[in-house]
């Protein structure tokens, strides 16, 4: 049986940020969101990480409630604890307390073992000349494409 790979990205974050280190992380879910995710219904582009306490949560991360959940099924924008080790923990919480980093979760994948994981990146804000620098590059390699093809 040729299962097929779960890869949901964020495209809005390579636009909107300036990736400086990536990292993947656990998610703690619950049984109806891991279904969720493996029938592609996730939503990552308003998500955002943060730090309560000492542990890292990933927020407004929207996975539709499964179709066969009854009255188990999840709350659809619940707050869900990132698994990290504490020297990753560390290194991120400091890095984020500095002026202009961020977290930005990235993609969510399933991998070999069934487990669901979020990749996630220490990340600058673009400025807006930057964005439109993003843009000229992708308007100039779909040019590059188009006449290659011709």
């Amino acid at each position: 049986m040729a299962e097929e790979k779960i890869y949901i990205k964020n495209k809005k974050a390579y636009f909107e940020y300036q990736i400086l280190d990536k990292y993947v992380a656990g998610l703690k879910l619950l049984g109806t969101e891991i279904k969720s995710i493996r029938d592609n219904k996730a939503n990552l582009n308003d998500a955002f990480c943060t730090f309560i306490g000492s542990e890292l949560f990933v927020r407004n991360l929207h996975i539709a409630e499964y179709s066969h959940g009854s009255f188990y099924n999840h709350e659809q924008k619940r707050d869900r604890v990132l698994l990290l080790n504490k020297k990753e923990l560390k290194k991120l919480q400091t890095r984020t307390e500095e002026k202009g980093f961020t977290i930005v979760p990235l993609a969510i994948f399933i991998n070999e073992r069934g487990f669901a994981k979020l990749e996630i990146a220490l990340a600058q804000g673009k400025k807006t000349f930057d964005k439109r620098e993003t843009m000229k590059e992708r308007d100039s390699k779909i040019e590059m494409d188009r006449a290659l093809k011709r």
